[in-house]
């Protein structure tokens, strides 16, 4: 009897843990919209519908599942953001920084996404169907089953693509030296 009271303590300890990760953090959202800077926030499921995000700073920023539809986050700081499963349609992204962020099954349809910065970035999922991709900086940016902005959809298979290849496949065509971080290293 006292095995039965214990165990349904510790699942209803548990339930009510993890709804309140899957909330958002109302300091943080309030931080947000007085200053514009919240670096590693907790957003996630927050709705910010239609706000004006532009220059903020939301590096590291927990953004997972948040609706971010229509969002102004022109020149924003989202190095490192968990953007996984967040909606993101219609945003406006120019000139964001979204480097080494993840986007892993997120939205960005119909999203203007010119001149921001992907790089290393995990788009793995996501759908880019109809965004705007003008001077878009994708290197090194992990394309696994993601929506093209064409509407194709990428292999299932890792992309190879890197800024270090294992062979030299007319590498060394103008240096014979090995250059660490270019196409060039085979290290």
């Amino acid at each position: 009897m006292k095995l039965k009271i214990v165990a349904t303590i510790a699942l209803l300890a548990c339930f009510g843990l993890t709804e309140q990760t899957l909330a958002f953090n109302q300091g943080d959202l309030e931080q947000l919209k007085a200053t514009g800077v919240c670096p590693r926030c907790d957003l996630s499921s927050a709705d910010l519908t239609q706000l004006n995000l532009t220059g903020t700073n939301l590096r590291g920023a927990n953004l997972k599942g948040a609706t971010l539809s229509q969002v102004n986050l022109t020149n924003a700081d989202l190095t490192g953001a968990n953007l996984e499963v967040a909606v993101l349609n219609s945003a406006n992204l120019t000139g964001a920084a979204l480097t080494g962020a993840n986007l892993k099954s997120a939205s960005l349809e119909n999203a203007d996404l010119s001149f921001a910065g992907f790089i290393s970035a995990n788009l793995e999922a996501a759908n880019l169907k109809d965004a705007k991709l003008q001077f878009t900086n994708f290197r090194g940016a992990n394309f696994r089953l993601t929506t093209l902005a064409n509407g194709a959809v990428t292999s299932d298979k890792p992309y190879d693509w890197s800024l270090e290849r294992t062979t030299l496949k007319e590498c060394n065509k103008f240096r014979t030296e090995n250059y660490g971080g270019t196409t060039c290293s085979t290290k």
